[in-house]
């Protein structure tokens, strides 16, 4: 067997219904996912810790049997003693930083593997149930708020420990100091609990605004060019500065209580350092403890500095970090609209009709259907139920598609939207999508969705980049893209949402003819009013308020409808009046 990288990942195991029933188990979840990695950072944290608090012993010893009798031997003993523990404290430092660090890049991953994961499992639900801007601050902050708070487990358990050995060690020296030592904890617990609560209750109006912020910001970069083009992009920036200065003052609110938590974190230990201090001076002068000791408990004291603070520090990040998970398991605990049933029914074994009652439509296996209607939304309704993307009682053979298995249906029936949307990558992995590229074939899809010219202007051919959303094509070229991308994949029904509707008349023409040459004698279902799509159909299906009015070819429905001829004509009109005006 190889060896294993002692700073990979565990094996990941995506959370269960129980892990995600609150934003507490959710943390626990992540912790028992590393249990080895966490155990090794409490070590690490705790002997830390506890390490800082032999400086102090130590020296404590040097002055007592070294400097205070003159013993020369002594002394250098005592300080070497104290160069070895400094060198131990820096290892422990080092290999404690090295494990946390993994540890919250750990959590970091593991939470954006199972939103991810849970994203692509509610597929087009999500952003139905989710906008776009809670997504992003689910992933870019979200995760590091749950991964910060992590660090609990190294040095805020190893605070616990060091803190308990001081206490124990001040005992041996002065029982009222020990007390008084002790007596931080209840004091730490009446100042930051109020405070840790106020943050929680804050932070989670802040984070919903900032959701509902970045939102706004998605979509007004995502829709710059059309902005620009109808003027409405100084509206949008007046509502996302108003929104801005919202969130602005929700952020001091949650400031207030959290600056106190950082003053209180170097405040209490500088208080504790005062009392102990002032106590022991008065010990050492009546002679109750040595002037080693009073050195020793000056040193103990200060050293206090560091758990007190990491204490205080930690429980802020739980109380930021439950906010966070509370978004985090809101995303996981989503279930898709449209479940697998079971028991799963077969998928048809060969070409077969799909059917779809609510409006009548009926499409043959091996056609080019056009689905027309005066109302865009009612035609893209029927593709919706036919592809399985809202309720529906459509059929496929004499199956219901409901009743298939998601997976099994998406893999021979594509529905190509203009709302699909691009990852960044290179144009190769653009076209083939989830199937393996193979460059003959994307080139076909290319050409066939004419879009090879596109790919053609670009300077490195399929291996140019395409930005996150392929925001540096034009509309009409991610058009083309995305109907290339729909031809790789080569499913048995292809279902098309306005295919055209981007380009000129003539990159239409070509368009059209291509796609049903490449998808002759292969189930295919577009949404038109083109007449130059409608053409090529082999069967035109007209609605009229959603419902089959009439079936037939383009020219037979242009010669005996008069509801199809209004729809056309009304079409061609339009684009005759924005040829004339350009």
């Amino acid at each position: 067997m190889g060896r294993t990288d002692p700073g990979a990942l565990e094996p990941y195991r995506p959370p269960t219904p129980r892990d995600i029933s609150g934003p507490g188990r959710y943390l626990l979840w992540l912790v028992r996912s590393q249990r080895a990695r966490i155990a090794a950072g409490m070590a690490l944290g705790s002997s830390w810790m506890v390490s800082l608090a032999l400086p102090p012993f130590v020296l404590s010893q040097a002055i007592d049997r070294g400097l205070i009798p003159g013993d020369r031997q002594a002394l250098l003993l005592w300080a070497g003693a104290l160069l070895v523990v400094s060198v131990l404290i820096a290892v422990l430092a080092i290999s404690r930083h090295r494990t946390m660090t993994r540890i919250r890049m750990d959590a970091s991953f593991r939470t954006i593997r199972a939103s991810v994961r849970q994203s692509a499992r509610l597929g087009s639900t999500l952003s139905r149930r989710l906008d776009s801007g809670e997504v992003t601050a689910i992933g870019t902050g979200d995760v590091q708020v749950v991964s910060q708070a992590l660090t609990v487990t190294g040095p805020g358990f190893g605070a616990v420990v060091a803190y308990a050995c001081i206490a124990v060690i001040m005992f041996d020296i002065s029982a009222l100091l020990a007390v008084v030592v002790l007596a931080g904890v209840p004091l730490l617990a009446a100042f930051i609990g109020p405070l840790l609560r106020r943050i929680e209750q804050t932070t989670t109006g802040y984070r919903r605004l900032q959701g509902q912020l970045t939102g706004r910001l998605v979509d007004v970069i995502g829709g710059l060019r059309v902005l620009n083009g109808i003027g409405g992009k100084d509206a949008h920036l007046d509502r996302y500065r108003a929104q801005s200065r919202e969130l602005v003052g929700k952020g001091f609110q949650v400031g207030r209580p959290a600056s106190w938590v950082v003053a209180l974190a170097t405040g209490l230990p500088a208080l504790f350092l005062a009392v102990v201090v002032w106590i022991a001076a008065r010990m050492a002068a009546t002679g109750e403890i040595s002037i080693g000791d009073f050195v020793a408990v000056h040193g103990y004291v200060a050293v206090l500095v560091i758990p007190v603070g990491a204490l205080i520090e930690g429980s802020g990040d739980i109380a930021r970090a439950l906010v966070s998970a509370r978004q985090v398991i809101h995303l996981l605990r989503m279930e898709p609209e449209h479940r697998d049933t079971d028991p799963a029914a077969p998928v048809p074994a060969g070409p077969a009709a799909l059917v779809e009652p609510e409006s009548g439509v009926v499409v043959e296996p091996g056609l080019f259907t056009a689905v027309v209607s005066a109302r865009p939304a009612d035609a893209i309704a029927v593709v919706e139920r036919l592809g399985r993307f809202r309720d529906t009682e459509a059929t496929w053979g004499d199956v219901r598609v409901d009743g298939i298995t998601v997976d099994a249906f998406r893999e021979r029936v594509l529905v190509a939207d203009n709302d699909a949307d691009f990852f960044a990558g290179t144009v190769r992995t653009a076209v083939a999508g989830r199937r393996e590229p193979e460059d003959s074939a994307i080139r076909t899809a290319l050409r066939d969705a004419v879009a090879d010219d596109v790919v053609e202007a670009l300077p490195e051919g399929l291996d140019s980049k395409v930005v996150s959303g392929a925001a540096t094509l034009s509309g009409g070229q991610k058009q083309r893209m995305r109907m290339a991308r729909a031809l790789y994949a080569d499913p048995d029904v292809l279902l098309a949402v306005e295919p055209t509707s981007a380009v000129d008349a003539h990159t239409e023409a070509v368009m059209a003819e291509r796609l049903a040459a490449a998808r002759h004698g292969r189930t295919t279902v577009v949404t038109t009013t083109s007449p130059l799509v409608l053409d090529i159909a082999d069967r035109v299906v007209l609605l009229v308020d959603g419902v089959v009015d009439r079936v037939g070819t383009h020219h037979e429905l242009l010669s005996s409808c008069p509801a199809y001829r209004e729809v056309v004509s009304r079409v061609t009109g339009q684009e005759q009046d924005e040829v004339e005006s350009r």
